[in-house]
């Protein structure tokens, strides 16, 4: 099976596009080559773009709160385990503290490093981190795998709290929805949402079924339109009927 997600709203955008980052920084900095490290690096500073915002620490510090007391209500529910309902509180609290102790701006230890800006203007030129661009950059490439990665997490390291609360958020987002089984017919479904507040679409198929969804959503009405994953000519509609796994989440 493979999972299609689609936000419904910026700020769970916002998470989605971090989760990725984060997952593409935690496998590329395992690498040993300076392309493998390039990369990380980024990646760093595609997370400092999307993470920018200032009020992003804040509508973090609030979802985790929010589910903090939402949890609190199953206190003493016969049907939660104990052990279970303590230890997502301490997740939250621990990711919750992490945060706080984030001072300013996220990232401005790196906006305030201009060796790293240097690099991330050039970067952001098709081609600009050529080794005739930045011979600094080239030498510190070639500088030895562990003095690069440990470079890499101390640059890293401070941004960790922004995961740990992300991956909580999302975590428990996925658990809100339950899974149903739906039908395209020919390519095509359509649903009312009679005004639901839902934050995040998941549409998850058989990789045989050769569909990919394309997927619009609002608070009244939820389309989803699969695909031909046709890379050779243009992409058309399937014309069979398509089974699929649908789940609505909403914390």
């Amino acid at each position: 099976m493979i999972t299609f997600e689609y936000p419904l709203n910026e700020r769970i955008r916002t998470l989605l596009r971090l989760e990725d980052l984060f997952a593409r920084i935690a496998h590329t900095l395992r690498g040993e080559s300076p392309i493998d490290h390039h990369v990380t690096l980024t990646a760093i500073f595609e997370m400092l773009e999307v993470a920018s915002r200032s009020e992003f620490k804040v509508d973090l510090l609030q979802e985790l709160e929010r589910q903090r007391q939402s949890l609190l209500a199953f206190r003493d529910n016969p049907d939660i385990s104990e052990e279970a309902l303590s230890g997502a509180l301490y997740e939250i609290e621990q990711a919750t503290a992490g945060l706080l102790s984030v001072s300013g701006k996220i990232g401005h230890y790196l906006r305030e490093n201009d060796w790293l800006m240097g690099i991330r203007s050039r970067a952001a030129i098709p081609g600009g981190a050529c080794q005739f661009d930045l011979p600094a950059y080239y030498h510190w490439q070639n500088r030895d795998v562990e003095a690069r990665r440990r470079d890499l997490e101390g640059w890293i390291r401070p941004m960790l709290p922004i995961r740990d609360g992300l991956a909580i958020v999302l975590r428990l987002l996925r658990a809100s929805g339950r899974p149903e089984m739906q039908t395209a017919c020919r390519g095509n479904y359509q649903l009312t949402m009679g005004g639901r507040p839902i934050q995040m679409v998941r549409v998850r198929v058989q990789l045989g079924a050769q569909a990919v969804p394309e997927i619009s959503a609002n608070k009244y009405v939820l389309n989803v339109r699969f695909m031909r994953p046709d890379t050779i000519s243009r992409p058309r509609q399937c014309e069979n009927d398509v089974e699929f796994e649908l789940t609505l989440c909403n914390l």
